[in-house]
């Protein structure tokens, strides 16, 4: 009874309800930057292609790493170190958000993809600050819990600023448009600015770094000198690239299937939001009992076999039933592979490195989404939107067989149990 007591205790402890508001405020920028902005871009009628390249804006996802060392060495004003990165890049993604309102796809196309990377660049840059803030202020007990809760405010922020949104623009009981969406977010976008105001500074358990050298070579140096460290970055990149080249265009794909904003709001990003809520939880609980890489092998091909399952809507139309069916298999599968992923990715951290060796994890892992995603529209166009999903269901086969090797280069009990 006493260990349930602290389990509670420690679920609704001040520094807990920091990390959710805080999970809330890294996750709500992404969609405004990928999903609802292409779903925008989508109703303005702006050529498939042209949404595909739209991908690339969220490259800084991929790139931190290289100015993570950065938020290490320095700090910008007197609230703190990892508090005073965390409250710029927030009014920064406020200000940002405003300005992309008042644009329109039809006349301003450039300057939204400008200030869409704008937005990326300080969503990530928030994002490593987070990342480190949470690492900091929790103890290694407390890191699951607090690890799980971060991930639930990312997904419920991506469901405001994505399904919900979406669902409000047009609506007829509440109906406004895109550029007042923006203008919404961004005041919601001041939930985490108030957190971050209130929020207490993490205790140095040793002093930052005291040189650039330090905070950027030692990290990367330590990470490389690991046997299989270069198969381990492949293995990162190429674990969710078919789902994630998948999930690219889902928001066009569910426009031109015949779906409506209310459609796309209730079912892909509702139902789709608690169905990946449900896989973590489960996925979380596999984890304890099965481990790291026996997670991995059955949550990845889970994971495969529902990015194939949307080229049953090219069949069914715009139908409901399908619709939810497909996203709920796909949200729970998805649920779970990341859990799985994000466990062996903090697993592999060194907790010296911590914030600028995840960031380097989290970096390759968004790499080849990223980029190749940029390209997604072409294949379209190629392939047809079945046999799109197909082929993503087969480049998950590349990183699923690299698990057979993977025990060699790493033994940690840690990805065992």
């Amino acid at each position: 009874m006493a260990a349930k007591k602290n389990i509670l205790k420690d679920l609704f402890s001040k520094h807990m309800l920091i990390i959710l508001f805080l999970g809330f405020a890294s996750g709500l920028p992404l969609a405004l930057t990928g999903g609802t902005l292409k779903t925008w871009l989508a109703r303005e009628q702006v050529d498939i292609s042209t949404i595909g390249y739209f991908s690339w804006v969220g490259l800084s996802y991929s790139l931190k790493f290289l100015w993570s060392p950065l938020l290490d060495r320095y700090t910008l004003f007197k609230v703190g170190r990892r508090r005073s990165w965390m409250m710029a890049t927030q009014v920064a993604i406020m200000a940002s958000l405003l300005f992309l309102g008042t644009l329109s796809p039809m006349n301003n196309l450039s300057l939204m993809a400008i200030m869409a990377v704008l937005i990326a660049f300080f969503s990530a840059t928030q994002d490593i600050a987070i990342d480190a803030y949470r690492r900091e202020i929790l103890t290694n007990q407390e890191l699951g819990l607090g690890s799980s809760l971060n991930i639930y405010g990312y997904r419920i922020a991506m469901l405001v600023s994505g399904g919900l949104g979406i669902g409000m623009v047009g609506n007829e009981f509440w109906p406004i448009t895109w550029g007042q969406l923006y203008f919404l977010m961004a005041a919601i976008m001041g939930i985490g600015l108030l957190t971050t105001f209130f929020a207490p500074e993490p205790k140095l358990d040793s002093p930052p770094p005291k040189s650039l050298y330090q905070a950027a070579v030692e990290p990367f140096a330590e990470f490389l000198r690991r046997p299989g460290a270069a198969y381990i970055l492949l293995f990162v990149l190429l674990f969710k690239l078919g789902d994630a080249l998948a999930g690219a265009l889902l928001q066009p794909f569910y426009v031109q299937m015949g779906f409506t904003n209310a459609d796309i709001g209730l079912v892909a990003k509702v139902f789709g939001t608690a169905s990946s809520l449900v896989g973590l939880f489960f996925g979380g609980i596999a984890i304890y009992y099965i481990g790291i890489y026996r997670s991995l092998w059955v949550f990845g091909i889970l994971q495969a076999i529902s990015t194939a399952a949307f080229a049953v809507l090219t069949f069914t139309g715009n139908a409901l039933v399908p619709f939810a069916a497909v996203i709920v298999f796909e949200d729970i599968s998805t649920g779970m592979a990341t859990a799985a992923f994000v466990a062996f990715m903090a697993a592999l951290s060194n907790k010296k490195y911590t914030a600028t060796q995840y960031a380097i994890l989290s970096s390759v892992a968004t790499l080849g989404r990223t980029f190749f995603s940029g390209f997604t529209g072409d294949l379209v166009k190629q392939l047809g939107w079945a046999n799109f999903f197909y082929a993503c269901a087969l480049i998950a086969i590349p990183g699923l067989l690299m698990l057979i090797g993977m025990k060699k280069y790493h033994t940690d009990e840690a990805l065992d149990s």
